[in-house]
């Protein structure tokens, strides 16, 4: 579907709840894990050039909406930069990425209205170890489908 006010290409996917990581391994990853900011290829940069498969449920020219592989809801969507341009983490932010950090999160309320989260929503975004953060490319996980609690857990 196009909607042609804002360029933007929407692609409708259906999803299944299969819950497969904990958190002790959430945890376990993000300890391993290696904070950079070098310029070597992430997951997510091989996902972007096609060169890992992934369910994309949206894409325009600046960022990459895709399911997670080991969904923490029944709705768990990973949203990208296509250009990492340093931004590793939200602690890496600087003005520079204002309109990327901003489109980021549109995108969120986009695909959360794409796979009809009309209810609620939660948006996370990890930042270092012990944040969770397991891979150095910012993201955004669109979490839904279901009752959220709080504190998280």
């Amino acid at each position: 579907m196009r909607n042609n006010n804002t360029n933007e290409r929407l692609v409708v996917l259906t999803s299944h709840f299969t819950p497969s990581t904990s958190m002790a391994s959430e945890k376990e990853a993000a300890l391993a894990a290696t904070p950079s900011d070098s310029d070597s290829p992430t997951i997510f940069d091989k996902i972007i050039n096609k060169e890992i498969p992934s369910t994309v449920v949206y894409e325009d020219d600046k960022v990459l909406a895709f399911r997670d592989i080991s969904p923490q809801a029944p709705v768990h969507i990973l949203i990208i930069p296509k250009v990492r341009d340093g931004l590793t983490g939200i602690s890496k932010a600087e003005e520079r990425h204002f309109e990327i950090l901003g489109r980021l999160l549109y995108t969120a309320k986009l695909v959360a209205k794409q796979e009809g989260l009309d209810d609620g929503y939660r948006v996370v975004i990890n930042d270092g170890p012990k944040g969770c953060q397991s891979v150095y490319h910012i993201h955004v996980h669109l979490l839904g489908g279901r009752q959220m609690n709080w504190p998280p857990g």
